[in-house]
């Protein structure tokens, strides 16, 4: 295969698992109908419109359910996450998906921000050469990253789910000498502090 495939992260809505530092706010059910919410608004806006392939990865497993319902509703593939912490787990997905493709963007499901804008300036950096593409969230965290080969370093000794991680990939970029583009920041809805943002997503 050649061109680019989208790479969407995320995990079943079970109860007490899903969005776990919404749940004091939301309770453990809310917390997990809003984590499913932020999902379908994902897949709708990288599917609709998109050209590109669409892998959900899935965890624990692809045959939750949910997922099976999403792979029906948006024609997108299921694939197991696989790895001892986040930043395995997204080098794994990393590496199977550019053994077929030419590059690889990858996303949450925390971001109702995303924009079909931030998938096309992602594409044009690729297309000028830039070897890693980062969508910066208010957090300190990333919303998006894009690779055209594999970075296994870009994954080892983040401190994951803190305020640090933008700035420790971006330092890691600099020491491996990558080229590097920025898109807009955006904000994710993680924590209780973030709901006020998006009303309209509260259920």
């Amino acid at each position: 295969m050649s061109g680019g495939v989208i790479l969407v992260f995320t995990r079943a809505p079970v109860a007490g698992k899903a969005k776990t530092r919404l749940i004091p706010e939301l309770g453990p059910a809310r917390a997990a109908r809003l984590h499913a919410q932020l999902v379908h608004l994902t897949l709708g806006k990288v599917t609709e419109g998109q050209s590109d392939p669409v892998q959900l990865w899935c965890s624990p497993r692809q045959d939750h359910l949910f997922f099976k319902q999403c792979r029906a509703a948006y024609g997108v593939s299921l694939h197991d996450q696989s790895g001892n912490d986040l930043g395995e787990r997204m080098c794994n997905a990393f590496d199977q998906a550019l053994l077929d493709y030419d590059w690889a963007l990858m996303i949450g499901t925390d971001c109702p921000d995303l924009s079909s804008e931030d998938f096309k300036r992602a594409r044009q950096s690729f297309d000028e050469g830039i070897d890693v593409v980062l969508g910066p969230a208010a957090d300190g965290g990333y919303y998006l990253i894009g690779l055209q080969r594999s970075q296994p370093e870009l994954f080892t000794n983040i401190p994951w789910g803190g305020p640090r991680v933008l700035s420790c990939t971006q330092t890691r970029l600099r020491e491996l000498g990558l080229s590097g583009a920025e898109l807009d920041q955006r904000h994710d809805l993680d924590r209780p502090g973030d709901l006020k943002r998006f009303p309209q997503l509260l259920i």
